[in-house]
C-alpha cells in the first residue's frame, strides 16, 4: 500500500500534463491522458473514450486555463488512485468557474491513465468548462 504522498505524486503527475494540454487547448494531448474506454463527465452530457474527450476539450474556448489543488486522495485498490479536487477554470471573457473534479486513476505498463473523470458544480448557472 502505498502512502497518501505517494498518491499525491501520481495525480500531480498525470494532472500537471492535463492542465499543460488543457492551458495549450490541445484537445487530442488531453485525450491521450485518458484510457481508450474513459467514463468522461465534463458539464454536458458525458461520453465514453478518448474521442469523446477531444471533442469536450476541442469545444472549449480559447485562453481557457486550468488551476488545482488536491483535497483528497484514496487507494480503492492497487493499481487504482482516486483523487478528489477543486479546479478553477479562468477564461478570456467571463468569470472564473470553480469545480469539484473526482478521477479515477489506473496504471497501465509504467504509466497512469484517467479511467474516470467527474466534474460537479455546487452552485447553478449556465456556464461550462
Amino acid at each position: 500500500m502505498t502512502s497518501s504522498t505517494d498518491d499525491k505524486g501520481i495525480l500531480s503527475g498525470v494532472l500537471d500534463r492535463w492542465k499543460a494540454a488543457v492551458d495549450a487547448h490541445q484537445p487530442e494531448r488531453v485525450a491521450d491522458l485518458f484510457t481508450e474506454d474513459a467514463l468522461f463527465q465534463g458539464l454536458h452530457p458525458y461520453s465514453v473514450g478518448r474521442q469523446g474527450v477531444a471533442e469536450y476539450y476541442d469545444s472549449q474556448p480559447l485562453g481557457l486555463k486550468a488551476e488545482y489543488r488536491i483535497l483528497e486522495t484514496r487507494r480503492p485498490a492497487e493499481g487504482l488512485v482516486l483523487g478528489y479536487l477543486d479546479v478553477d477554470f479562468t477564461f478570456t471573457d467571463r468569470p472564473t468557474l470553480a469545480v469539484k473534479l473526482a478521477v479515477l486513476l489506473t496504471r497501465a505498463g509504467d504509466d497512469w491513465y484517467i479511467s474516470h473523470y467527474q466534474v460537479s458544480r455546487l452552485d447553478e448557472g449556465p456556464q461550462r468548462a
